[in-house]
């Protein structure tokens, strides 16, 4: 699976020493709801005390017919995946690569919201653009399973 992630928009409306608006709120710049950066900050320390701790993530997947899945994570409602019609499901919800693709964009912008607020920057505006290829027969185990590079491009938008 090739991932290309080419757009990335950071902007900071604050430069770092000023305040953030109270949580919750969203100052008149419209930034982003801040994270609190207390808490961030013991995650760090917590981390930094016990860097080989772990925590078990868990899901459980039920399939539901065709190619739609339920998935349970927490005490969450389920998070439905799919397939589209071309691919022989019902297009009720993104489909596995589409959430796989989704689930990283989030990891990256948690990641990259997490580090400016460690810095003291306020966001305004955080957004990427994810886009993976994808041969869909190789995935079903029916045409050249050989292995094959993964890339992931980010670049700012």
């Amino acid at each position: 699976m090739n991932v290309t992630a080419p757009p990335a928009i950071l902007s900071s409306c604050l430069t770092p020493g000023d305040s953030p608006a109270p949580a919750g709120t969203l100052p008149a710049s419209a930034c982003l709801a801040p994270i609190d950066r207390e808490g961030l900050l013991k995650l760090i320390e917590t981390g930094k005390a016990n860097p080989k701790a772990i925590k078990t993530l868990k899901c459980r997947t039920l399939a539901g017919g065709k190619f739609r899945h339920a998935n349970y994570i927490r005490s969450l409602p389920p998070y439905i995946v799919d397939e589209p019609p071309q691919l022989l499901g019902d297009d009720t919800a993104p489909n596995p690569s589409e959430a796989t693709l989704a689930a990283l964009g989030s990891c990256l912008a948690v990641g990259l919201h997490a580090h400016a607020v460690h810095k003291g920057w306020t966001v305004r505006k955080l957004e990427l653009e994810l886009e993976g290829d994808l041969n869909i027969i190789a995935v079903w185990g029916m045409g050249d399973t050989s292995d094959k590079p993964v890339n992931l491009t980010v670049a700012p938008k």
